[in-house]
C-alpha cells in the first residue's frame, strides 16, 4: 500500500533528486538501481499509480524493475507510448493516454503517462510513469522524471 507521504509539490522535486542521488550513490548494478528508483518515486510521487522500466533485449523492450500493477512484458519499438519514447529518442508526455495513436493498456486504470528513454553502452531502455489521472503530468514532472532517468543513466557508468 502506498503511503500518504508523497510529494504533492513541484517545490521539492530538487530535493528528491538528491535523495535519489544518494540512493544509487556506490552501487552500479542495474537491476538494484533500477529497482530502487522505481519505488522510490512510486512512493514519494503523489497521483501515479506505476513506475519502472523497460530493458532493450534483442530489439524490444522487456519488462523490468517496477512498482504497481503486473504490467506488460514485451514492447515492440515504436509501439505503445514506451516503444515509441526509445524509437523516437525523445520524452514523451502524454495528457490521455486513450488519445495516443497505438497506445499499449497493460492497466486500465492509467490515463496519463511519461516516458523518458535511456541509452549507455551497458543498458538502454526507458523509464515510464503512469498516472489514474488526465493531464497528471507537466513540464516539471518531465523535467523530475528526466532528471530521475539520467541519475539512473550515471548509475551505470564504472
Amino acid at each position: 500500500m502506498k503511503t500518504e507521504h508523497a510529494i504533492e509539490t513541484t517545490s521539492d522535486y530538487g530535493l528528491l533528486i538528491k535523495q535519489a542521488e544518494s540512493l544509487l550513490s556506490g552501487e552500479s548494478d542495474p537491476i538494484a538501481n533500477a529497482a530502487n528508483l522505481a519505488s522510490m518515486l512510486y512512493y514519494a510521487v503523489a497521483d501515479v499509480n506505476w513506475v519502472g522500466f523497460y530493458f532493450l533485449r534483442d530489439g524490444e523492450l522487456v519488462l523490468g524493475p517496477f512498482s504497481g500493477q503486473p504490467a506488460c512484458t514485451r514492447i515492440a519499438l515504436g509501439r505503445g507510448v514506451c516503444g515509441t519514447a526509445f524509437a523516437e529518442r525523445s520524452t514523451q508526455r502524454v495528457a490521455d493516454v486513450h488519445e495516443f495513436e497505438g497506445h499499449i493498456a497493460c492497466d486500465a486504470a492509467s490515463r496519463s503517462e511519461v516516458v523518458v528513454p535511456f541509452y549507455t553502452d551497458l543498458l538502454s531502455g526507458v523509464l515510464d510513469i503512469d498516472s489514474p489521472s488526465v493531464n497528471r503530468f507537466g513540464e516539471a514532472e518531465q523535467v523530475l522524471f528526466e532528471r530521475a532517468a539520467q541519475v539512473y543513466q550515471n548509475s551505470l557508468q564504472p
